[in-house]
């Protein structure tokens, strides 16, 4: 692999905005092979035997960072996946779904505001590392659960080359 670059970037439009407006979990276990395109390269086109991705709406609080982690000492170059979500509203449902979220590692494709979706988390899955249920003081005040998934790739997150659906997924809204 080499690690010479093959293109220059220019200043881009001020068209973005930041925020998230969805994640989707995949079991660990249940995503299928990744077929990436050949250019732009680490762009998924493909993922075989349709996984199953669980929808989950989110709006305000939640972010998604992704820390570079390289020691020109030890010779490493490491990505740390970090994924903070507030979910309102605390359920008899969701609280199990938290619960079993907490036990296990899922894949987690990423939708942002600007309808670029990615997949954190597609070889080692993503850890919660924190996280709180809440019911605040006062009403005006959060009921719900704040959840912090952390992973460490080889690789950044990739984006994907279309749709969630086209590229293979099969989704699962929430209720």
């Amino acid at each position: 692999m080499s690690c010479d670059i093959a293109r220059g970037r220019k200043e881009p439009c001020k068209d973005s905005v930041g925020g998230l407006n969805a994640v989707y979990f995949i079991n660990k276990g249940d995503l299928g092979a990744v077929t990436y395109s050949i250019s732009p390269a680490d762009v998924i086109d493909a993922v075989a035997g349709s996984p199953d991705a669980y929808k989950f709406d989110i709006k305000g609080g939640s972010t998604y960072t992704e820390n570079i982690q390289s020691s020109r000492e030890s010779g490493t170059t490491a990505f740390e996946q970090v994924l903070e979500l507030q979910l309102t509203k605390l359920t008899k449902e969701d609280h199990n779904t938290v619960k079993l979220l907490a036990y296990g590692s899922p894949h987690i494709l990423i939708e942002d505001n600007n309808g670029n979706v990615f997949l954190a988390g597609l070889e080692h899955g993503m850890d919660v590392s924190g996280g709180t249920i809440v019911s605040g003081a006062a009403m005006g005040e959060m009921s719900g659960y704040t959840l912090t998934f952390s992973g460490m790739e080889r690789m950044p997150a990739s984006f994907l080359g279309d749709t969630i659906t086209a590229v293979g997924f099969t989704v699962t809204e929430g209720v």
